[in-house]
């Protein structure tokens, strides 16, 4: 077996995936490549638009609506 630091990046994307699956099985392979996958886009600028009239006073009250027991 290579060291790490000799191997390319694909060698070490196969060994990787071969360790995944043998502690994961099929199933928690897929899974694990499903929800660590790389987004796309820009996380930061998205995030200013989303929150750009948001208020602290909004958050709040957000929380507080959530804490609040709900009506039967």
């Amino acid at each position: 077996m290579l060291a790490i630091n000799r191997m390319t990046d694909e060698e070490f994307e196969l060994h990787t995936f071969a360790i995944l699956q043998r502690e994961l099985g099929l199933d928690g392979l897929a899974r694990f490549l499903r929800l660590n996958r790389a987004g796309v886009g820009d996380y930061t600028r998205d995030r200013h638009s989303w929150l750009n009239r948001v208020t602290i006073q909004d958050i709040m009250a957000q929380v507080a609506s959530r804490r609040e027991p709900t009506a039967k």
